[in-house]
C-alpha cells in the first residue's frame, strides 16, 4: 500500500466515523460504509447495494438474504410463498448456554424470518419454477427438521405439478439443537430429489457463500446441474478441522467455488448479475428437450 492509498483509506474511515446524529439513516441501510472482506476496500453501502452486494473493485460476492435473492431471481410479483405454516419447535427441550426456543426468537429478530429457508413458486422469465432459498442469517442457515420438511414439501409439489426446481443453499450444516432429527433431513431431502430424478424433472442447485455440512452432503450437491456463486466456500468439514486431521496445509483456494470447478465437482460458476439469465436458459433448454 502506498502512502497516498494509506491516507485515502484513513480519510474514508474518519468520514465514516463522524457523528451522524443529524443524518437519518434507515435501519435497513445500516452503516454508511462497508468493508470488503476480500480486498479491504471501504465501500459506500448504497453503492454496494446498487451493485447487488458485489464489490466493484474485486468482484467479491457478499452474502445476501433469502428475500433479496428471490427479488433478483423471480419475475416481479410472481413469487408465492408456500409451506410457511410449517413452524419450528423444540422437540428435545434443548439447552446449552440458552434454550433452543430463545435461540429461535433471537434468530427471528436478527433475520426477520421464522426459519432458515423460504419455499414457494415463481416465474423465471415466464417459466413457472419451484424454488427454495436458504438464509444464513437465521442460525447460520443450519438444517433442522423444518428446513428439511419445507424443502421436501416444495420438491414434492414440483413432482406433482411437473415443475423444474431450483434450490439456493447457504448453510453451516446440521442444527445441533435437534440432534438426530436434524441428521434425518439429509435422507428425507435426498429421497425427494431421487423422485424428481426418476420423473426426469429438472433439479438445479445453486451453492452460495457458505455451504457446508449436511446440506453439502445431501440435497445441495445432487442436482442435475450444480451452480456456484463466484468465490463461495463449499465443503463438508471446515478447513481448520481438515488441516488438523490430515496435519497438512491445504491450498489457499481450497473449498472455493473455483477450486471445485477445477476438479469437476460443480458445473458452472455464475456471477450474481447473470444468475437469473443462466437459470432461465437452463430451464428453457430442458423444457425444449422434453417436448
Amino acid at each position: 500500500m502506498t502512502l497516498t492509498d494509506w491516507f485515502n483509506k484513513r480519510k474514508i474511515q474518519q468520514i465514516a466515523a463522524r457523528d451522524t446524529s443529524s443524518v437519518h439513516i434507515d435501519d435497513s441501510v445500516g452503516k454508511l460504509w462497508t468493508l470488503c472482506y476480500n480486498c479491504s476496500s471501504q465501500l459506500p453501502k448504497k453503492d454496494l447495494e446498487n451493485n447487488l452486494m458485489v464489490c466493484p473493485n474485486c468482484d467479491y460476492h457478499f452474502r445476501i438474504g433469502a428475500k433479496d435473492r428471490i427479488k433478483l431471481i423471480a419475475d416481479e410479483g410472481t413469487f408465492e410463498e408456500m409451506f410457511s405454516n410449517i413452524k419450528p419447535l423444540d422437540p428435545l427441550d434443548f439447552v446449552d448456554t440458552q434454550s433452543y426456543t430463545m435461540r429461535q426468537v433471537s434468530a427471528h429478530e436478527k433475520s426477520g424470518l421464522d426459519e432458515a429457508v423460504i419455499t414457494g413458486t415463481c416465474k423465471i422469465d415466464g417459466q413457472k419454477t419451484a424454488i427454495a432459498v436458504m438464509d444464513f442469517e437465521y442460525m447460520g442457515g443450519s438444517m433442522g427438521s423444518v428446513v428439511g420438511e419445507r424443502i421436501t414439501a416444495i420438491l414434492e409439489y414440483a413432482l406433482e405439478n411437473r415443475l423444474p426446481s431450483v434450490v439456493f443453499t447457504a448453510s453451516g450444516g446440521a442444527r445441533m439443537q435437534e440432534s438426530a432429527l436434524s441428521l434425518m433431513q439429509m435422507a428425507k431431502t435426498s429421497c425427494a430429489v431421487a423422485k424428481l430424478n426418476e420423473a426426469k424433472l429438472l433439479y438445479i442447485t445453486v451453492l452460495t457463500e457458505p455451504t457446508f455440512g449436511g446440506v453439502t452432503a445431501s440435497f445441495g450437491t445432487i442436482g442435475d446441474i450444480i451452480i456456484a456463486e463466484k468465490g463461495a466456500r463449499i465443503g463438508f468439514a471446515g478447513r481448520r478441522v481438515i488441516e488438523q486431521t490430515i496435519r497438512q496445509k491445504l491450498p489457499a483456494d481450497f473449498q472455493t467455488a473455483e477450486y471445485l470447478l477445477k476438479y469437476g465437482q460443480i458445473d458452472f460458476i455464475v456471477e450474481r448479475k447473470d444468475m437469473k439469465e443462466k437459470l432461465s436458459k437452463l430451464i428453457r433448454l430442458h423444457a425444449a428437450t422434453r417436448k
